[in-house]
C-alpha cells in the first residue's frame, strides 16, 4: 500500500472519525483527532496518535470552528485534513481555507462544491449534461407568486426545496395550492436560518418513488468511475435508516443507464474525490437527478462490502494526486446497512440520549459494525443521534436479510432514558414490501409505530 500523507487530521467525531483513523493506520499514516470537551474520552481520541481539544460541546464552537481546526492542524504538523461527513465536509469555504493554509483537503475542490452545493446551479449543470430532471424550476425563484404559478402548472403535490439544503433539511411537500404561500414562507425562513440562504426552487413531488444513488470516485487526472448503485429508500424525515447495494429490483440495463448518467454528470462538473449522485426512480422506470453529495456518505460501507474497495483509502490517494487504478467493479453479493440511532420510533423518532448501561453489538460471519460507543458511554445531546451502523454481506438478498435479522437480534443497547431504532429496524426487515423489494420512500412515513409494520 502507498502512504499518501505523513499525518492526517480528522475534522469530525463519532464513528466516522474512528473509520478514517483505522484506514490511516493501515496505510501507515499518523492521525490527529480533534474533539470537543464533551468528546474528550471518545473512541476517536483513544485511537488517534494525537488529539487536540478545539472547543466546548456545542458544535458551532468546536467541530464547526474553522480557525480552531486549522490551528490544531498547524500545531500538530498535519499534512491533510479529512472532514468525514456532516459538519464542514461540504463547506467550500473550509476547503478553500485548508488549501490557503497549506493543508490538503481530502474532498472535492471548493469550486466544485460551490457549484454542486447550490441546488439550482447543480440542476442547470446536470440538465446541460443530459441528466433528466423532475418538472419544476431549473433555477431559484425569488417571487412567491411566480413559484405558486409554476406549482399550479406542473400539478400537485410539489416539493419546495432550499437551494442550499441538504441532509434531509430545507424542504416541504405541498399538496394543494391553498397551502403554498404559507409553506413557501416557512421554508424560506427555515432555509435562511439554517443555511444562511433563503433561496428556494420548486419541483414535482413523487408520492411513490425509490431513492437510489451512485458511488463515484474521480481523480485529478480526469478519470471518473462508478462503483454501483445503492438503494436508500427507507427514510424518516428524508433521512436514511436502511441502505443496501446493489439496489434491488433493477434490470442490469437500467442500473447501467443510471450509473452512466452519474459519471456523465460528474465529468461535466469536473468532480474530484469520492462523491454520490442521487436519483429518484419512479414506478415506471424513469429516473430523475436529485443532487450530488460532495463527500463520503454515511452508507459507504455497503459499497465497500460488495466491491472490496476501501473508499477512505481511495479518497486519500486521490487527494494526494495519485491516479485511479480501479477498473469497472461489478458488485459481488449483497450488503445491507442499518443505522442504530438514539431515537424513539414511537415518539416520531425523537432523540433519546442517555448513558449506556448495556451495549452489546453483533458479530459473526460477514457482519461489520462501525461504531464509537461502548458500555458507560454518555450520549451527548449536542450531535447527531447515530450510535452504530450494522452492515452485513451475503451472496444473495434473502440471506443478507436473514443475516441482518440475526445481527439485530444480538444487539442490546440500553440505559436510563435511552431508546433506539433497533427493534423498529428488525420489524422493517420483515415488512412484505421490503422483502419483495417493492418498498419506496413513503413506507416508513406511513407507519405510526413499529407495531404498524405487522
Amino acid at each position: 500500500m502507498t502512504r499518501p500523507f505523513g499525518k492526517v487530521l480528522i475534522a469530525n467525531r463519532g464513528e466516522i472519525a474512528v473509520r478514517v483513523i483505522r484506514t490511516c493506520r493501515e496505510l501507515g499514516i499518523a492521525t490527529v483527532a480533534v474533539h470537543s470537551a464533551a468528546d474528550r474520552d471518545s473512541a476517536a481520541v483513544r485511537l488517534a496518535d494525537e488529539h487536540v481539544q478545539i472547543g466546548p460541546a456545542p458544535a458551532k464552537r468546536s467541530y464547526l470552528s474553522i480557525p480552531a481546526i486549522i490551528e490544531a492542524a498547524r500545531a500538530t504538523g498535519a499534512d491533510a485534513i479529512h472532514p468525514g461527513y456532516g459538519f464542514l465536509s461540504e463547506d467550500p469555504d473550509f476547503a478553500e481555507v485548508c488549501q490557503a493554509e497549506g493543508f490538503v483537503f481530502v474532498g472535492a475542490p471548493s469550486t466544485v462544491m460551490s457549484r454542486l452545493g447550490d441546488k439550482s446551479t447543480a440542476r442547470a449543470l446536470m440538465a446541460d449534461a443530459g441528466l433528466p430532471l423532475l418538472p419544476g424550476s431549473r433555477d431559484a425563484i425569488d417571487d412567491p407568486d411566480a413559484a405558486r404559478a409554476l406549482a399550479d402548472e406542473i400539478g400537485y403535490p410539489v416539493i419546495i426545496k432550499a437551494v442550499a439544503g441538504g441532509g434531509g433539511r430545507g424542504m416541504r411537500v405541498v399538496r394543494d395550492g391553498d397551502e403554498f404561500a404559507t409553506a413557501w414562507q416557512h421554508t424560506r425562513a427555515a432555509a435562511a436560518a439554517v443555511f444562511g440562504d433563503g433561496r428556494l426552487y420548486v419541483e414535482r413531488y413523487l408520492e411513490s418513488a425509490r431513492h437510489v444513488e451512485v458511488q463515484i470516485l474521480a481523480d485529478t487526472h480526469g478519470t471518473v468511475r462508478h462503483l454501483g448503485l445503492r438503494d436508500c429508500s427507507l427514510q424518516r424525515r428524508h433521512q436514511k435508516l436502511v441502505e443496501e447495494s446493489p439496489a434491488p429490483g433493477l434490470s442490469p440495463e437500467l442500473a447501467e443507464r443510471i450509473g452512466a448518467a452519474a459519471v456523465r454528470g460528474c465529468e461535466a462538473a469536473g468532480y474530484v474525490g469520492a462523491g454520490t449522485v442521487e436519483f429518484l426512480l419512479a414506478p415506471d422506470g424513469r429516473f430523475y437527478f436529485m443532487e450530488v453529495n460532495c463527500r463520503l456518505q454515511v452508507e459507504h460501507p455497503v459499497t465497500e462490502m460488495v466491491t472490496g474497495v476501501d473508499l477512505v483509502a481511495e479518497q486519500l490517494r486521490i487527494a494526494a494526486g495519485e491516479p485511479l487504478t480501479l477498473g469497472e467493479r461489478a458488485p459481488h453479493g449483497v450488503a445491507i446497512e442499518c443505522r442504530l440511532n438514539a431515537e424513539d420510533p414511537e415518539r416520531a423518532f425523537a432523540p433519546a440520549p442517555g448513558t449506556l448501561v448495556e451495549c452489546v453489538l453483533p458479530a459473526g460471519p460477514f457482519v461489520r459494525v462501525d461504531t464509537h460507543v461502548a458500555p458507560g458511554y454518555a450520549i451527548p445531546p449536542h450531535y447527531d443521534s447515530l450510535l452504530a451502523k450494522v452492515i452485513v454481506w451475503a451472496p444473495d438478498r434473502p440471506t443478507a436479510i436473514a443475516r441482518m435479522r440475526r445481527a439485530l437480534a444480538e444487539t442490546t443497547i440500553a440505559g436510563p432514558g435511552v431508546a433506539t431504532t433497533t427493534d423498529f429496524l428488525h420489524d422493517i426487515l420483515d415488512h412484505p414490501a421490503f422483502r419483495a423489494a417493492t418498498h419506496d420512500t413513503a413506507l416508513i412515513g406511513a407507519l405510526n409505530a413499529p407495531s404498524a409494520v405487522h
